[in-house]
């Protein structure tokens, strides 16, 4: 079987294309979609729309009314389409595909932050500002408390990792005198 990325692809550039035609909507159809691949994503759901007793217009109404929110058409039409060709647990792939194509419209990039403690919009503004000296589009800030870092900061932008936490430092230190 494809991977689910290859599966993801082609439905993702299709919608990311269509919301380029319809000016703005991209920013408008990204919350609908990131809540049907929450939902995908969760175990009970996956379980439940993968009934055999289900039809498909039951699978929609089921992910939609869960959703929480009125769907745009063309992400409708996208659900539709994926419970069709039995590809809907590529949806949470399908959505990150399509945010990697909206940033890079935008000369954007998700900045995941992790630290051990809050951090306040002072200091997250500092280190963005910090960050875009190594990274050459603009930086979208996610903060995340991890108190296993203990310490310091892990930054995550892309495949790039920068890891500046106490954590990583005792990792490094035990292999250095257990080598």
């Amino acid at each position: 079987m494809a991977e689910i990325s290859t599966i993801a692809r082609p439905y993702a550039e299709a919608l990311f294309s269509a919301a380029r035609e319809k000016a703005g909507a991209a920013g408008d159809w990204t919350p609908a979609l990131d809540a049907l691949a929450a939902l995908v994503a969760n175990r009970q759901v996956a379980e439940a729309i993968s009934d055999p007793k289900l039809s498909d217009a039951n699978r929609f109404a089921l992910l939609s009314g869960m959703a929480g929110r009125a769907l745009p058409g063309p992400v409708g039409e996208l659900l539709k389409l994926l419970i069709e060709n039995n590809r809907v647990s590529a949806l949470p792939q399908v959505a990150l595909q399509f945010h990697a194509l909206k940033n890079a419209d935008e000369g954007a990039a998700d900045c995941i932050i992790e630290s051990a403690f809050a951090m306040d919009p002072g200091e997250v503004a500092s280190l963005v500002t910090a960050l875009a000296k190594k990274f050459p589009f603009h930086l979208k800030p996610e903060v995340r408390v991890n108190p296993q870092l203990i310490g310091g900061v892990r930054v995550t932008v892309g495949d790039r990792v920068l890891d500046n936490s106490v954590r990583a430092r005792l990792d490094a230190m035990q292999a250095r005198l257990t080598a």
